[in-house]
Order: structure tokens, then C-alpha cells, then sequence
């Protein structure tokens, strides 16, 4: 097992999720990096604040959002793995209530159960990992029933005070537990929903600077809906075309202590998908889908704050605060807002204006060919902004199905060296209870 040491008198307002303290010197623990992956890839010259900015600068300057429990967003399975992480609008399978749960009304199962592991990060920490289980049950009306599990574990973490003396040592978890219902709205239409129960324990109750921490907690739902048309034709070949949409993570901000009221409270990672899938029958044996997947955070984007000049060195000396104690803030608006009103206002609160909110868009795209509907061959990209993250890597996966079980992997390779995410490997297994009650029928007669 690996350990992560790290000095608890240094942890940001007890892994608040804001890498920007406005209280002393931010510092960004190990932690949080761990969580949000995607700082990995900020460039440090872009994360100062200017009094003065030009157009250019407001244009390659790094601001990258961060939320509180961002491991809801990490994909849970090998199938959309290996495909780019796209999945809004691809067929339904069990772990549909991830990615749009409207997909399960269209299901031609009647049950099912998977189950998906990912060890997480390994080129930095070896004991890091994402589990995941999940099920469905299809009704005898036209509705569908699903649950699921995550479960993230950070490994080992070796508490230590300003003096470098061990003061503990725990392993942080978090995990989501959801049920889902899908139902069919038409011959060509589901919406769906999802509620989610969210649990992070990242300190284990230590005392940070005289203050308790404790487990944040929040309640979520998610909505959803897709438009699925059969029997269509691209040349001679029928085609399956899918467009759908899922918000996802609607729910409470996340605090880890009472420390800073209010304040001291995150926003968990509100999600906007919109996807888009093209499934062609080439012939009886062979068959290929193309996916097409965008999001969006619907969090408030980091705002440029006014830096204030140390009198005696002319250097720069943290930022500037008005008579009331608030930070000042030169371009942005006030990450610290109300939910209705943080998601509304995402898409017009970037300093840099609409060419940084479009920015702050994610883009996936996937392919997968199946023979026979026994073997499955994946291949996928995905790409953020360098400015929002810089993730962007390559992604390869297959998938084989024998009687009632079905197994799939995926691969990750990331486009930069040396990266955090690169030999990202991830595992599903599935089980297919209509094949098993059929080949139960088949055995009994």
C-alpha cells in the first residue's frame, strides 16, 4: 500500500475544494489534487491574478474549475470507457443511470447487473481506486427501475502536524449511492431521473487549527431525457439514431466543517451532457456505432481578483479586500451564490467572456464495432481545453460476451508524457439474467 504524508496544519480550510483561500496562504494539499485531477494539468505562470489583464492574457490564462467530490464525474465503466467517455446517447446498458438514465425505458433486457473497478491514478499513488456496481429491472409497464453504487478510496493517508510529527494515520473514502426510473413518453422518447446520496469522509474527523472536521454529505438528482429513432436508413443500411441529455448532480454544496459558515461550503459538480450516437446494422454479423458527447459544469468559473502591492517591496502581496472584509474582484463575478443561481449563471460569469465558456466545454467522441454480438472493439478521445485542465488523451477497449456474462476493459492514453492519468486501466463485468433464464428454459425442456 502507498502512503501520502502531508502537514494537516497546511490543509486549505480542511479540503474545502477551493484551491484559493481568501483567510492566509493557499497552499492546495495532496489531496485535493488527488480529487481533481485536472489541476495536474494547469499551467502555474496563468493561475495569478492581475490587476491589469490584456485580451491575450484573458485567453491562454489557466482557470480551471474545481468542485467539491469531483470522482462523480470519473467514468465508471470499461464500455464507455473505451470509448472517448461518451454515453449520453449510446444503446442502454446497465450503467446507463451514469450517463443518461432516460436510456433504460429502451432497454430489451429485463434485468441486469454489472460491476466495474478502475484503479485510479496509478502512475501517482498505487492504492487508489474507483468500484462500481449497478442494476436494473425493467416493469411489466413501460418503466425501468435502477440502482447504483460508487465507491472511491484514496489510500493511506499519514496525518502530520507543523512539526512533522505523525498525528494519525486514515484512508478517505467517498461513495454515491442512486436509484433511477426511466419510462417511455412515446415510441421515440424516455425521460428519466435519478436521486443520489453522496458521502465524503476525507479527514476522519482530525482538528484543523482548532476546528472539528467531519464527512461532507449532500443529496443530488439528476434529470434526463432521450430521443431514440429506429429504422432509419443511411444508404442501404438501417441505422439507430440517439440524441439525448442529462443533467446531472443538481443537489446541496458540500462543507467539511463548520469553520467559515457558508463560505466554507462547495459546489458538487452540476453537469450539463449532451450526446449524440449513429448505431449501423452493416449486415447480420456486423455492426458499428459512432458517439458524440459534450459537457459542461454548470458551477461558477474562479473569477480574476484584485491583487493589492506590498508597500515596502512593490511586489505583489495577496489579494485586495474592500472595507466590508470581500474580496475584490476585477473581472467574474462572485463564485459564492446560491444553486439556482450558480448554474443559471455558469454560462455568463467567465472573466474571459463567451470565448472562455466555450472553453469550459468538454469534448468526447467513440466508436464501436461489434461482430456477431459477441465481440466488441472500442476506440475514443476526449478533449478539455488546455486552459480548463488540459485533459486530452486517446482511449482503446474491447468487449466479449459468452452465455450470461459479458466482459469488457478499456485503456487510457494520454496524449502528454509523463501524465497522472497514463496506464489507466478499467474492468466490467456484466450478467445477462434474460440469457440465463433462457438457457434455464432450454435446459428444462
Amino acid at each position: 500500500m502507498g502512503n501520502i504524508s502531508f502537514n494537516i496544519n497546511e490543509i486549505n480550510i480542511v479540503f474545502s475544494m477551493n484551491y484559493f483561500n481568501q483567510n492566509k496562504k493557499s497552499i492546495i494539499p495532496l489531496i485535493l489534487i488527488l480529487l481533481n485531477t485536472n489541476l495536474f494539468f494547469a499551467q502555474t505562470k496563468s493561475s495569478i491574478n492581475y490587476n491589469q489583464i490584456s485580451g491575450q492574457e484573458l485567453s491562454t490564462r489557466t482557470n480551471t474549475i474545481t468542485t467539491a467530490v469531483p470522482f462523480l464525474l470519473i467514468s465508471p465503466d470499461s464500455r464507455a470507457g473505451g470509448m472517448g467517455d461518451v454515453g449520453c446517447a449510446t444503446s442502454a446498458d446497465v450503467n446507463s443511470i451514469h450517463w443518461n438514465a432516460a436510456k433504460l425505458a429502451f432497454t430489451d433486457k429485463q434485468m441486469g447487473f454489472g460491476v466495474s473497478y478502475t484503479p485510479w491514478l496509478r502512475a501517482l499513488v498505487p492504492d487508489i481506486n474507483l468500484a462500481y456496481l449497478s442494476g436494473f429491472y425493467k416493469t411489466k409497464k413501460s418503466g425501468t427501475i435502477a440502482a447504483s453504487m460508487r465507491y472511491f478510496s484514496l489510500g493511506d493517508i499519514t496525518f502530520t502536524d507543523i512539526n512533522g510529527n505523525t498525528t494519525g494515520q486514515f484512508r478517505p473514502n467517498e461513495f454515491a449511492f442512486d436509484v433511477a426510473y426511466a419510462v417511455k413518453l412515446g415510441k421515440s422518447f424516455s425521460a428519466g431521473g435519478a436521486a443520489r446520496y453522496i458521502n465524503s469522509n476525507l479527514t476522519g474527523g482530525t482538528f484543523v487549527d482548532g476546528s472539528a472536521t467531519r464527512p461532507g454529505r449532500s443529496f443530488a438528482v439528476d434529470i434526463s431525457a432521450l430521443y431514440r429513432k429506429e429504422k432509419i436508413k443511411i444508404g442501404s443500411k438501417k441505422a439507430i439514431l440517439g440524441i439525448g441529455t442529462n443533467i446531472s448532480n443538481i443537489g446541496a454544496k458540500m462543507s467539511y466543517s463548520d469553520r467559515g459558515g457558508k463560505n466554507n461550503s462547495d459546489f458538487i459538480p452540476i453537469n450539463l451532457r449532451l450526446g449524440t450516437s449513429l448505431a449501423i446494422n452493416i449486415d447480420d454479423y456486423n455492426s458499428i456505432v459512432f458517439a458524440l458527447d459534450a459537457n459542461k459544469l454548470l458551477v461558477p468559473t474562479p473569477p480574476i481578483y484584485k491583487i493589492k502591492t506590498n508597500p515596502i517591496t512593490g511586489q505583489p502581496d495577496g489579494v485586495a479586500y474592500d472595507a466590508a472584509g470581500n474580496p475584490i474582484i476585477l473581472l467574474g463575478k462572485d463564485p459564492k451564490r446560491p444553486i439556482a443561481e450558480g448554474i443559471f449563471g455558469s454560462f455568463s460569469d467567465a472573466p474571459g467572456g463567451y470565448k472562455e465558456e466555450l472553453r469550459e466545454i468538454n469534448y468526447a467522441a467513440g466508436m464501436e464495432y461489434w461482430y456477431n454480438k459477441l465481440f466488441a472493439i472500442r476506440l475514443g478521445f476526449f478533449y478539455e481545453d488546455p486552459t480548463k485542465g488540459n485533459r486530452q488523451y486517446f482511449t482503446l477497449g474491447a468487449g466479449v460476451k459468452y452465455n450470461v456474462f459479458g466482459l469488457d476493459f478499456a485503456y487510457l492514453i494520454p496524449t502528454q508524457q509523463r501524465n497522472p492519468l497514463e496506464n489507466t486501466l478499467r474492468f466490467s463485468l456484466t450478467f445477462d439474467f434474460d440469457a440465463f433464464k433462457a438457457q434455464n428454459d432450454e435446459k428444462a425442456e
